[in-house]
């Protein structure tokens, strides 16, 4: 088994974990090339996080909430290519929770405002934002954060590593994973 192929098998196995979850990517169109031929062709289901999407160069660089399997050939393809380019990060969700659900909530935090009142997109589904502002968050803001979430996963600050972040009693717990030595 070559390393690459290793790679995405841990991963997989760390995304997948918890088989009373559902499991979704949150991709960046901006850092995904060709994401919207790659959904078609694969035919997962997926949603903008964006409203009223009809320009279609804006609808490029959007980020998509994803719906993923285990066992996909695009989920294959985002382990594969884009873990460690800043793809986007996961959520895994209990089963319970609706794909509408789930959506709903990663769009209520996609606006915020500066300290003059100024808004401004948070970019949270980059995993160079949400690695760091993650652990900043006291309880109130992790509550907002995850809601139905039971964990995020993403790349750390290398590909040699995942991170699961969890909320527990208040505060952030990491669970951290090196990939490759």
């Amino acid at each position: 088994m070559d390393k690459r192929t290793s790679t995405a098998d841990l991963l997989r196995c760390e995304l997948f974990a918890d088989e009373m979850t559902n499991v979704s990517a949150i991709l960046d169109g901006a850092s995904v090339p060709d994401l919207l031929r790659k959904l078609d062709e694969h035919g997962r289901e997926h949603v903008c996080l964006f409203t009223g999407q009809d320009d279609s160069e804006l609808a490029e660089t959007a980020p998509y909430l994803v719906h993923l399997d285990a066992q996909s050939p695009f989920t294959d393809w985002v382990l594969d290519e884009g873990w460690g380019k800043h793809w986007g990060i996961f959520a895994a969700v209990p089963d319970e929770i609706s794909f509408r659900d789930v959506r709903n909530h990663l769009r209520s935090f996609l606006r915020v405002r500066d300290p003059d009142g100024k808004p401004l997109l948070f970019r949270y589904y980059d995993p160079r934002v949400f690695r760091v502002y993650l652990p900043t968050c006291n309880a109130a803001e992790l509550g907002a954060i995850f809601g139905p979430v039971a964990m995020f996963m993403l790349e750390g600050e290398d590909a040699g590593t995942f991170l699961g972040f969890m909320v527990s009693d208040g505060a952030v717990k990491e669970h951290k994973v090196v990939l490759a030595g």
